[in-house]
């Protein structure tokens, strides 16, 4: 029995590539989709077992179409693809309900047990990127928890754009203040919140509601 399955990327030559990838295989391609709107759509049409959704989709944000396919379609599993391996956006496909997170580099094999695991609603390998960060995640459960660290509005701000993988340099232009008050707010941050570093500070962000639904 085939697994029926969605492609969104917003390069055609990446679609293709998989329908190359995959071909041979128990994976039968259902649809195709290149923005966040037609990822839901499709899969709220054709109802796959699984959709591959990259992160990135053009200018938009794969996660708001993981968001929509959850709130459409919470029975569809959905693995997340990227070129980066940014813990961030993992952690944000956690909180949405991603099933799993792979690269786009990553082999064949690889790629037909991440469908294959999802479609039969099993945990991610051991060595996946997706359960390193659950692992993360299930470390800091207990501080996370807490909804009364002690952080100013601004560091709140900074906070999220940390969650949302922004560098300094792009914090500071957003909020409109200097990299070294940047880096001041994040040294106070992970002060506050006892995190080692931006990525354990970017967990609980998104445990803690500021990022995601």
């Amino acid at each position: 029995m085939s697994i029926r399955v969605v492609v969104a990327d917003d390069h055609e030559v990446v679609r293709s590539g998989i329908g190359v990838l995959l071909s041979g295989s128990e994976v039968e391609i259902v649809g195709t989709a290149a923005t966040v709107d037609e990822a839901v759509s499709v899969t709220e049409s054709m109802h796959p077992d699984v959709v591959l959704l990259d992160v990135r989709l053009g200018e938009e944000d794969g996660l708001l179409a993981l968001e929509g396919i959850r709130s459409k379609a919470p029975d569809v599993a959905v693995v997340m693809m990227s070129t980066y391996d940014n813990p961030t956006y993992v952690a944000r496909s956690i909180a949405l309900g991603a099933s799993d997170y792979i690269l786009k580099d990553s082999s064949r094999i690889d790629v037909l047990e991440a469908i294959q695991r999802a479609a039969s609603k099993a945990a991610p390998t051991e060595t996946s990127i997706m359960r390193r960060v659950q692992t993360t995640m299930e470390k800091r459960k207990d501080r996370s928890d807490s909804k009364d660290i002690p952080l100013t509005n601004r560091e709140l701000q900074v906070l999220r754009h940390i969650a949302l993988g922004l560098s300094n340099k792009e914090i500071g232009t957003s909020l409109n203040i200097s990299v070294e008050t940047v880096k001041e707010h994040v040294q106070n941050i992970l002060r506050k919140l006892d995190a080692p570093d931006r990525t354990a500070a970017a967990v609980w962000a998104v445990k803690s509601g500021l990022i995601g639904p």
